[in-house]
């Protein structure tokens, strides 16, 4: 049994070899790409508006409301990053599916890209807002014996995000194929039903963590005003 996506191949030229993940990937970001293209195309701001429309309204609130319920201040400047990284993740599992289709989210190359892409965006973001120096801070913060701890804890997480994804994803993968092999009728249904459930809750847990982090990267700490030192003062 092929665990992950990455083992099957299914172009090989020169030595270069083109497997189910990298092509799968570009399936995804093809189908996002036209889809979007094709929605955003026909937008109108008058009483009558397509099905599409309402559903890209639905799922842009969506995640604007869940960015706002994290607390994180100008969401809008997150909801592009956000926005991509669930529609993504979620249609690379809803897919599943599809006969002869392979989940990239199964693989761990593309999970942990995409953690990688997280922990690029949490200094970039929280840079953005308060400076270099400002972010420089926070891991001195709340002493400077900190310091190692926090940079462990930088790279943990972003550890945590690819290995989750990919355990959950690959997991469910391995059972569908296990239990098909075994009971090829009704199990195989009710598990993709679970499967694609399980594939939803994984793209909104990587995409809330995701906000969680960088929101609290980019939080500001509000300085001392000279009239609070002086309420202070005897």
């Amino acid at each position: 049994m092929q665990i992950s996506p990455d083992q099957w191949i299914l172009a090989e030229w020169q030595g270069t070899r083109l497997n189910a993940t990298i092509a799968f990937t570009w399936l995804v970001m093809l189908i996002l790409t036209f889809g979007s293209w094709l929605i955003t195309s026909r937008l109108s701001t008058g009483e009558s508006v397509s099905r599409w429309q309402v559903m890209l309204e639905v799922i842009v609130t969506g995640i604007r409301d869940q960015i706002a319920e994290i607390g994180a201040e100008e969401g809008d400047r997150y909801l592009p990053f956000i926005g991509t990284l669930f529609l993504f993740i979620v249609t690379s599992n809803l897919l599943s599916v599809v006969p002869g289709y392979r989940p990239p989210t199964g693989s761990l190359s593309t999970t942990a890209a995409l953690a990688i892409a997280v922990l690029i965006a949490v200094p970039a973001f929280s840079i953005a807002r308060q400076g270099i120096v400002g972010y420089l801070r926070t891991y001195l913060s709340p002493t400077p014996f900190m310091l190692p701890f926090n940079l462990v804890a930088e790279v943990s997480r972003t550890v945590a995000l690819a290995v989750r994804l990919y355990g959950n994803v690959m997991s469910g993968t391995v059972i569908v194929g296990i239990i098909i092999s075994v009971a090829p009728f009704f199990f195989p249904v009710m598990m993709q039903v679970l499967g694609l459930l399980t594939g939803f809750i994984q793209a909104y847990i990587f995409a809330v963590l995701a906000m969680v982090y960088i929101a609290s990267a980019a939080r500001t700490q509000p300085l001392p005003s000279p009239d609070d030192a002086t309420r202070k003062e005897p």
